[in-house]
């Protein structure tokens, strides 16, 4: 059944719309993502426009992350004043993020950017997610063997402007802090995802968390910059589609219940990898439709009414 996106300007099939937004459910359940990078891309593939894409997809990141915060703040891992820091640096940088997309719009380079952005993040993040997880099964397969410590100390305990973050037990400068927070703010206002696949890195190996606040204090911060992302292009692009988000958002929830079910009978070395291998797989498949010769050489754009 056919239905018609206002924003996008495409009629696509309901149920494959259901069936996209249930498949990021399913591997977000499975995996503990919360999909943005993934979803984007697929939509590409089904002929929503990159620009309505990017736009529409933080809906669903703020929905799905709005539950997995309350379940952390339930546990006690989120440590708020770290993420109120995180979100003053993601607002700024995500006001930047919409002056670069709607600069690049005014050039009609924006779809080119975005998919530029996902082939040399999603390459990155993929490849060394996939070298990492080959080495945890290696690990894994050999009994008794000793575990790497992680160094407590790097050079950001030596920048000025140290705060103390009692949830996390940080006594850490202020700037790497704010700095991570305004390049996702950027990558999450260009790229469309939260921002969770290199937050959640970032926290760990450039600030030193703890791995258990670290999870819940990145949603805590992708919830607020996802939103008001949503904000900013429904005002100044109007390039959000909500029947789209819509369906995305209802077939998600239904299919992370069915992801969830089946992640807790995977292990976590077969889980990373399986990641890696999705993530380098719709990688590859972006650059393959930048290189290959489109079918549709020239297209045919409206000019505005009034125009000479």
């Amino acid at each position: 059944m056919q239905f018609y996106l206002p924003i996008a300007e495409v009629s696509v099939n309901i149920f494959l719309l259901f069936g996209l937004g249930g498949l990021v459910g399913v591997l977000s359940g499975i995996f503990g993502v919360g999909g943005g990078f993934l979803i984007t891309p697929l939509l590409f593939f089904v002929g929503i426009p990159p620009a309505v894409a990017v736009a529409t997809s933080a809906n669903q990141i703020v929905a799905s992350s709005v539950s997995g915060l309350f379940a952390h703040l339930k546990r006690k891992t989120v440590d708020l004043k770290m993420g109120s820091y995180l979100l003053a640096g993601g607002l700024v940088g995500s006001g930047f993020g919409i002056l670069l997309f709607n600069y690049l719009k005014s050039l009609g380079q924006v779809d080119l950017l975005v998919q530029l952005c996902y082939v040399v993040f999603l390459g990155i993040i993929g490849g060394l997610m996939f070298i990492e997880s080959l080495r945890a099964i290696r690990r894994a397969r050999k009994a008794g063997g000793a575990r790497r410590k992680r160094s407590q100390h790097n050079w950001v305990h030596g920048l000025p402007f140290k705060i103390r973050f009692r949830a996390s037990g940080l006594y850490i400068s202020v700037i790497p802090v704010l700095l991570v927070g305004a390049a996702v703010g950027v990558l999450s206002a260009v790229m469309g995802v939260g921002g969770g696949f290199i937050m959640v890195p970032a926290m760990i190996y450039i600030l030193g968390m703890p791995t258990k606040v670290v999870v819940g204090t990145s949603l805590f911060q992708i919830i607020f910059v996802a939103g008001f992302n949503t904000l900013l292009h429904a005002i100044t692009n109007k390039t959000v589609d909500l029947p789209l988000a819509l369906f995305l958002l209802i077939g998600g929830v239904i299919g992370a219940q069915f992801g969830s079910s089946i992640g807790v009978k995977l292990k976590a070395e077969t889980l990373r990898i399986l990641l890696a291998i999705l993530v380098l797989s719709v990688c590859g498949k972006i650059a393959l439709d930048l290189l290959l010769e489109p079918r549709e050489l020239y297209s045919i754009s409206r000019v505005a009414a009034g125009g000479q």
